[in-house]
């Protein structure tokens, strides 16, 4: 019988059964060459090689890589990692806490998200307080809760402080409680205070300037239909975007606001108002500083004047704010902070801290005046806590969908240490810890800048 020719589909999946889909991938399409030896000429060549090389350091962390080439050692997989030295990790993160809030007095702040999971996760954040300097921020524990509500929370805080101090729990150390305006969160400060008689509940003040910004743009349709018509034309719109460029080429691209990013739209309001005849002559062509304050009050490692001097900054600008929707935006931010009872007592700390006053009336009974100067630092937010949310979110992705709570709460934990406190002694930390479970050799010293 003659011999039957092979297909080319059948000839393109035997090359890659032989040299691997790492190497060659088939759509059963023709290729160029129809000779075998062609084939295993190119992928002896040099070229083959550096480009298999450059594909498989793609698919691997930099930092893993920077690693290997500074010990001369094989790194662990993720997986390996995960399994063996996460726990050791962690507790040596935890150790490295406790060493550092020693002797010190802490704020904590709390607050809770959904998962993707559809878990409430709830996330606790402290930090120290100190009379010269601003204090180091750590992310504690992460923790599911059964229900979002009062009991949960004051469980969670109690089982925090109990992580924090093992030995027993130094009420007396605990002086701030940074929350948001959640009814719950309201009524377990409440119920916490009795239990730490120093402590000041006070509602996150960002939150309460972004539900005003929010409020601005529910009543102001016309301009945020204007803000979201632009941002629509110039989205992913190379050749408009290049027609601005050429026709205001001395002022900035329009904003593209994201209601999730606090402050974005007024940005962005504020942009129209100051150019919003360029914009219109521009987008003719198409047809056949209160921000700055949002920004102050959400800054970490400020002192507390500075940032109620911002929250008074914006207080007073809404005030000279003429007609009807400026006087009802005012009225809502001056009745909240009527509200926040831990404003108050905040406000008169600072007076006292700056010398404006000497009366102590509406402090806590228990709060001394050596208490009070650790206060010059505290924060006034809890944007902390919701920077975590974002590193865990970060962890919990589309593939790591079975990644086992307890160590996503460890690799937090771990992670916010690294991250958010990035300084030498941090990457030491860990570089200590891959010394001791032979990972790296002692006397390798660079790698801790890479790590």
């Amino acid at each position: 019988m003659p011999k039957t020719k092979q297909s080319a589909t059948n000839r393109l999946n035997s090359f890659v059964l032989e040299y691997g889909t790492d190497i060659f991938k088939t759509d059963g399409m023709k290729v160029n060459s129809d000779r075998k030896f062609v084939v295993t000429q190119h992928v002896n060549t040099e070229k083959h090689k550096r480009a298999v090389i450059r594909k498989n350091e793609k698919n691997k962390n930099s930092e893993i890589l920077t690693a290997k080439k500074y010990t001369s050692r094989e790194i662990p997989s993720d997986s390996t990692l995960r399994k063996t030295y996460v726990n050791d990790i962690y507790e040596e993160t935890m150790k490295n806490i406790r060493e550092q809030i020693i002797g010190n007095k802490i704020w904590v702040s709390i607050d809770k998200t959904t998962d993707s999971e559809g878990r409430y996760v709830a996330n606790v954040i402290i930090g120290t307080l100190n009379t010269d300097a601003p204090g180091k921020t750590y992310l504690l524990t992460t923790e599911v809760l059964e229900k979002a509500n009062n009991s949960t929370i004051v469980k969670l805080f109690d089982h925090s402080m109990f992580v924090l101090w093992p030995n027993g729990i130094r009420h007396d150390d605990v002086l701030l409680f940074v929350t948001d305006a959640a009814p719950y969160m309201v009524k377990a400060g409440q119920t916490l205070q009795s239990l730490y008689s120093k402590m000041i509940h006070l509602i996150c003040l960002a939150h309460g300037i972004h539900r005003r910004a929010e409020n601005i743009r529910e009543k102001l349709k016309k301009v945020d239909k204007l803000i979201s018509r632009v941002k629509q034309v110039f989205f992913k719109a190379l050749s408009r975007v290049l027609v601005f460029k050429s026709e205001a080429s001395a002022i900035p691209l329009p904003p593209e606001p994201i209601l999730t990013r606090w402050g974005t739209w007024i940005m962005a309001a504020s942009y129209y108002c100051k150019y919003y005849k360029v914009i219109r002559r521009v987008l003719l062509r198409f047809i056949p500083e209160y921000i700055t304050k949002l920004e102050t009050v959400e800054t970490q490692y400020i002192s507390l004047s500075e940032a109620l001097s911002a929250v008074k900054y914006v207080k007073n600008k809404l005030n000279d704010c003429e007609g009807e929707i400026g006087v009802a935006v005012f009225q809502k931010l001056n009745n909240e902070l009527e509200k926040n009872c831990g404003f108050k007592t905040i406000l008169n700390i600072s007076k006292i801290l700056s010398g404006q006053e000497s009366s102590i009336d509406g402090i806590p009974d228990d709060l001394t005046g050596d208490d009070i100067t650790y206060f010059k630092y505290a924060p006034i937010t809890s944007t902390d806590v919701e920077r975590s949310f974002s590193r865990y979110k970060t962890l919990l992705v589309d593939n790591r969908r079975s990644f086992n709570f307890e160590n996503i709460k460890k690799s937090l934990v771990v992670l916010f240490r690294v991250v958010h406190n990035s300084e030498t002694n941090a990457r030491n930390h860990l570089a200590n810890i891959m010394i001791r479970n032979e990972l790296i050799p002692r006397k390798v010293n660079r790698v801790r800048t890479c790590i």
